[in-house]
């Protein structure tokens, strides 16, 4: 009986010990499910918001037209004054662009930020064009953007005055010439002529007492006055005509300017005669170059997100320059953090916490975005070091990685191809997005400057890829878009040359 018992109690433990056994792989089996369960639960989620995210950013050929027909309209409610109008189209009362064939020495100040630039430039004709060119760059004490509008242009003038004194042998200023300077001045200003012009509002961080409504080509004139500095101030002009005529001045073929770097813009060369808000004679050159302000372009035909929606709710200037906030270097990292925290609280894509940083406005730059598209490593590992060093995830997954790639392809594709729209409605408004009807071999030029088109070379490649398929490879073969590095600095000299007092009598 003892033997027979121990037996039937091992039985029964044995019983017991593979019931627990099946107990805890149902419960290990349960858990494997509900992980697997949760696993794709996540996945769905992530790919339902990128698909939202793909229709929403989507820019079909069709659409691309549709956004340079409503540009082109947009810049003609500008040219009839429209007040309504959302692209001012200015007129910049540039009217003669430089040839090649200025001689001389010029200066320039250009003043868009907290640093400024004083420029020289020694201009031998068109054998030698550039001879010399030499500049400074000085930063504004921060003190000077708060307070009063003497102060500001006092110091302007002492370092401009400091930067003269340092001319050296190779520069000349012929006998009875007074030195002649252009000023770049990259902020909303209503231009009356070639050198004067009203503030309308300080931007970038400026807030200075008594400036606003004031002509500032006077105000630096009084400020140079007072340094004892002898030099007159021929061409006032904003940083794209600048580009364009630096862009002319190198090639005779530019006929509009595209600036693509924390903010956006474009100037180009409008026939005189196709300005009905123009009253005054018309230019000897028959050509007004227009400052667009296509910033502030809007139609319904763009392709507006959740994110994008956001972003200018939130904005210092809700409303305006909804097309700058697309395409622009100062927004398109931010509309790329806005998708990624969005796959972060829906999808758990860094995990079940969402990482704190990510929640910071403008926390990922987009020089940040352009170094981790252009990661081309099998595991994106530069990505992944820069999603640690900006949100302070530790250890990203790869499918973490690929996702955010992607999202960076979406807004730097979608950025793209709206700026290449925007050049193709500048071209169809001068009748270039055709062969010329002489089949003449007629290059049409576009000078290109900014950090963004100039760095992000995903971007630049998408855009001119994009222009070309708008244009069709025949008209677009006679279409060259190219960058004009510093166009901005040197086209104020090369503009207070074309439109020098001495011009008449050389």
């Amino acid at each position: 009986m003892g033997k027979g018992a121990a037996v039937v109690g091992t039985a029964v433990v044995v019983c017991a010990a593979a019931a627990a056994a099946v107990g805890v792989a149902v419960v290990v089996s349960r858990r494997s499910r509900r992980r697997r369960e949760a696993e794709d639960e996540r996945k769905r989620k992530s790919a339902a918001v990128l698909e939202e995210v793909e229709k929403a950013m989507s820019t079909p050929t069709a659409l691309l037209r549709g956004i340079a027909d409503a540009m082109v309209e947009e810049m003609e409610r500008g040219l009839r004054a429209d007040p309504h109008a959302p692209v001012k189209m200015l007129i910049s009362y540039v009217d003669n662009l430089p040839t090649g064939d200025e001689h001389g020495l010029f200066y320039a100040l250009d003043l868009g930020g907290t640093n400024f630039r004083v420029i020289r430039v020694q201009l031998g004709g068109r054998e030698k064009r550039v001879v010399k060119q030499e500049y400074k760059e000085v930063s504004i004490p921060p003190h000077l953007m708060v307070g009063t509008s003497t102060e500001l242009f006092d110091f302007i003038a002492a370092e401009l005055e400091k930067f003269v004194r340092t001319e050296g042998e190779d520069f000349h200023l012929p006998d009875g010439k007074k030195r002649e300077l252009g000023f770049t001045f990259s902020f909303p200003v209503h231009q009356t002529s070639i050198s004067s012009g009203t503030l309308i509002k300080w931007t970038k961080g400026f807030c200075i007492n008594g400036t606003v409504g004031e002509d500032v080509v006077a105000e630096l004139s009084r400020a140079m006055e007072r340094q004892g500095l002898d030099m007159k101030v021929t061409a006032l002009v904003n940083d794209t005509v600048g580009t364009l005529a630096g862009g002319r001045y190198v090639d005779n073929d530019v006929v509009a300017a595209v600036i693509l770097g924390t903010g956006t813009n474009a100037a180009y060369v409008e026939h005189a005669n196709a300005i009905p808000k123009w009253n005054g004679t018309l230019p000897r050159s028959g050509n007004m170059v227009i400052n667009m302000e296509w910033g502030n372009f809007r139609s319904d035909k763009l392709p507006t997100s959740e994110y994008d929606k956001a972003l200018d709710f939130e904005s210092l200037n809700p409303g305006e320059q909804l097309y700058e906030k697309m395409i622009s270097g100062m927004y398109l990292g931010e509309i790329v953090r806005r998708i990624l925290l969005k796959l972060a609280h829906d999808a758990s894509l860094f995990g079940d916490v969402v990482p704190p940083k990510l929640e910071q406005l403008f926390v990922l730059r987009t020089p940040d975005m352009s170094a981790m598209h252009h990661d081309t490593s099998h595991d994106l590992k530069h990505l992944g070091a820069k999603l640690k060093d900006i949100l302070g995830v530790p250890d990203t997954s790869l499918e973490a990685r690929y996702i955010t790639l992607h999202v960076c392809d979406l807004v730097a594709e979608r950025g793209a191809r709206l700026a290449a729209a925007g050049i193709y409605g500048i071209l169809k408004k001068l009748g270039k997005d055709k062969l010329p009807n002489d089949f003449s071999q007629q290059r049409t030029v576009v000078a290109m400057d900014g950090g963004l088109y100039e760095h992000y070379k995903k971007f630049s490649a998408c855009l001119e890829t994009t222009l070309t398929d708008l244009l069709g490879e025949e008209a677009a073969s006679s279409v060259v878009v190219k960058l004009a590095n510093d166009g901005s600095g040197i086209g104020a000299a090369l503009l207070a040359a074309s439109h020098s007092q001495y011009a008449e009598a050389a």
